[in-house]
């Protein structure tokens, strides 16, 4: 989710909405809190998406650093910490 195009996208939906309910209802003041309404609402949505975005992310990132863990052998004296080295040498500089 680009912000930028997010914000500018909301800010479109609530010139349409407002300009909307303008011609349904003929009152400034009831188009304004109704907008005021959608846009707290359009956040709302928006911070949702982005906590299933984050979520999702760190789901696949613990799921593929399960599938490291247990594809490398193991010894009995060896502890397990941090990243294994295979994550280290890939080409995405910040997604292990």
């Amino acid at each position: 989710m680009y912000a930028p195009r997010v914000f500018i996208s909301m800010l479109g939906t609530l010139a349409v909405f407002a300009i909307a309910t303008y011609f349904l209802t003929q009152s400034v003041s009831t188009t304004f809190i109704e907008t005021v309404i959608c846009a707290v609402l359009l956040q709302i949505g928006y911070f949702v998406g982005v906590l299933f975005l984050v979520w999702k992310e760190r789901s696949a990132r613990e799921s593929s650093l399960n599938q490291d863990l247990a594809a490398m052998p193991l010894r009995d004296d060896d502890k397990i910490t941090g990243l294994p080295a295979s994550n280290l040498n890939r080409s995405e500089p910040f997604n292990p």
